[in-house]
């Protein structure tokens, strides 16, 4: 079982049960943030003293407040916290479930286990917990296994997710060259990004642009 664990959560209702969860499965030290910029300066302590983290628990959206973060959500935590301590055990337990969100953490930041909050959660946390303790095995919560399964977004790669991003953001498709010639993106060329769409429209099956990114939005993916 694990010896350490850090949990990044801001609702208070949430962080008590969670925190008992974990009490219950006699964890010896359990530390709690509300706050990604903490969790993050909580792992390089740990590492620093010695005495690293096991388990990282995270939600993924953070509200927020007064007080102003670098880190603003989980998923850049997780990646951040993944270059850190790659060895180290991490469970999402989040409300959100978007098909390509979940296995993009399963596959791009290689978190161990996903809980979706909602009825019944503590348990399949509990379950997450002691399976991850055990083994390699990643653990989804029950209704999620369509995810792994589904062929929707397995052709579709970082191009296309920032593609589909800025034409999200209200940058149009004349002004995308541009654009990611700011940012460093290539291939960067008019054709290339026409193509890009074009095959994009035809994966989901999209009328238009506007459709494209309703479509992408209900995947998770804008």
């Amino acid at each position: 079982m694990f010896k350490r664990v850090l949990v990044a959560e801001d609702i208070d209702s949430i962080n008590i049960a969670v925190m008992q969860t974990l009490t219950d499965l006699q964890i010896e030290h359990i530390d709690h943030v509300k706050y990604c910029d903490d969790a993050l300066l909580k792992i390089k302590k740990g590492l620093n003293s010695g005495e690293p983290y096991d388990l990282f628990i995270s939600d993924l959206s953070f509200e927020p407040d007064h007080r102003e973060v670098r880190i603003q959500s989980g998923d850049v935590a997780i990646e951040q916290i993944r270059v850190l301590q790659p060895e180290i055990k991490i469970i999402v337990y989040s409300i959100e479930d978007k098909g390509f969100k979940i296995k993009s953490l399963l596959e791009q930041s290689k978190v161990n286990a996903y809980v979706h909050k909602g009825r019944h959660s503590i348990d399949q946390l509990k379950a997450a917990i002691l399976q991850v303790s055990k083994s390699d095995e990643i653990y989804l919560s029950p209704h999620l296994a369509h995810v792994l399964r589904d062929k929707s977004t397995r052709e579709i790669d970082d191009f296309d997710v920032e593609l589909i991003k800025q034409l999200s953001i209200g940058i149009t498709q004349d002004e995308l060259e541009n654009r990611f010639k700011e940012l460093g993106i290539t291939p960067n060329s008019k054709s290339t990004i026409e193509k890009r769409l074009s095959k994009l429209k035809d994966h989901f099956r999209a009328n238009n642009t506007v459709h494209l990114i309703a479509i992408a939005k209900d995947l998770g993916i804008a």
